[in-house]
């Protein structure tokens, strides 16, 4: 069953190398961490949700928002594949209607803050910027060439993007749902601008990538999603 159908545009993906050990906490139970070339990857990432709808119905005034969330990559190993999917650490939205019913019925960590966003294109040029404020406002904000390209096969763009399942750790349980939606295109970056204290939003365990230098910067297309209604696993 469809929980939520949406879209997700205009991705502004930030990836940072981190210790696993950092992550070892937040895993849920039956999963491991997941690495592209033997790296272990955190990524912050913006976007727009809209036209979203739940349980196929559209709610006033809560259809097209921004979110940014820090997440990282985990798989889940299930007969003979694996499952490969993420895990937020946090997810922030501009409403306090969305937050609750994130955390009421998904059980993740969602919090509400002001949020804004810039999207332009100008002289073959894309601009895209997403703010979220605290105590003082947060940033990212990336310029693309405005044409996007295909994805290439086993890319670095191909793993961050291609996590198709998100999995919760609550207690000693963990949760799944599946996220659906068609391989993305990416939009050639020029230049990125980033301006976020990471320790006042996410804490003392990545209050280093404040100084940390990203390991790349994405800007993907995006496209219609789906969510399907989440499930508890029985794990052992």
């Amino acid at each position: 069953m469809n929980f939520l159908k949406a879209e997700w545009r205009k991705l502004a993906i930030i990836n940072y190398e981190v210790d696993p050990e950092i992550l070892i906490k937040y895993l849920p139970k039956g999963t491991e961490l997941d690495f592209y070339n033997d790296t272990c990857y955190a990524s912050l990432v913006g976007f727009m949700f809209l036209n979203t709808k739940l349980l196929g119905v559209s709610v006033p005034f809560h259809k097209n928002f921004e979110e940014v969330n820090l997440r990282f990559y985990v798989k889940k190993k299930e007969n003979n594949g694996w499952k490969r999917g993420v895990v937020f650490i946090k997810e922030i939205v501009p409403k306090s209607a969305l937050s609750f019913v994130a955390n009421t019925f998904y059980r993740e960590n969602y919090l509400t803050m002001p949020m804004k966003n810039e999207i332009h294109e100008k002289d073959n040029e894309l601009k895209v910027k997403y703010s979220w404020k605290d105590k003082s406002w947060h940033s990212i904000e990336i310029t693309a060439e405005n044409k996007a390209l295909p994805m290439l096969p086993d890319s670095e763009f191909e793993f961050i993007t291609e996590h198709y399942f998100g999995f919760t750790k609550i207690g000693n349980k963990t949760s799944e749902y599946e996220v659906c939606h068609p391989e993305w295109e990416q939009y050639p970056i020029k230049k990125y601008t980033l301006e976020i204290d990471f320790k006042s939003i996410y804490g003392n365990d990545f209050e280093f990538l404040t100084a940390q230098h990203p390991i790349s910067v994405m800007l993907a297309e995006g496209s219609s999603i789906e969510v399907r209604t989440k499930k508890s696993l029985m794990i052992k």
